[in-house]
């Protein structure tokens, strides 16, 4: 009786670790833990988060602002926006979209990081109904580690 207990405890336990390894393997690799430093009282950095979120990336907030942790980070204060994160150890700055992020990591390119300067109506996390449908055009920035940048991807709508 003790044998065929065992010998059940032992395919179930063979079964469930199959199982589970099977439910850990994805099909595309899973994305790193990305890091937000933003002021606790900004709206339009939650809109961000709760966008990367719905786009599968799994967040860490931090609520005590983002300037200084901007700095430390390495980013020149002219690339700046109302939150900054962390992934990969590559700085994203702004309201950058999750497209342009899942291509930093995939190109992995020599680089600060990405930014969008400031806080453009109708980037990600700037779209909400508040603005009315309104989408200005903006630039998705790869800021070099020499400080100098360049576009990375252009939002120019009509």
């Amino acid at each position: 009786m003790q044998r065929r207990s065992l010998l059940i405890g032992a395919a179930s336990l063979l079964s469930a670790t199959a199982l589970t390894a099977r439910a850990a393997t994805p099909t595309t690799p899973a994305l790193p833990v990305l890091q937000v430093w933003k002021d606790p009282s900004c709206g339009c950095c939650k809109d961000w988060i709760a966008y990367l979120q719905r786009d599968g990336f799994q967040v860490q907030v931090f609520e005590t602002g983002n300037t200084a942790v901007r700095q430390r980070l390495g980013l020149p204060v002219k690339y700046g926006s109302c939150h900054t994160a962390l992934i990969d150890g590559y700085v994203v700055e702004g309201h950058v979209n999750t497209r342009e992020i899942r291509r930093l990591l995939a190109e992995k390119p020599a680089a600060i990081g990405l930014t969008v300067p400031g806080m453009p109506v109708g980037s990600p996390g700037m779209d909400g109904p508040e603005y009315g449908g309104r989408k200005d055009p903006y630039d998705v920035l790869l800021v070099q580690r020499d400080g100098s940048s360049r576009v990375y991807q252009s939002y120019h709508r009509g």
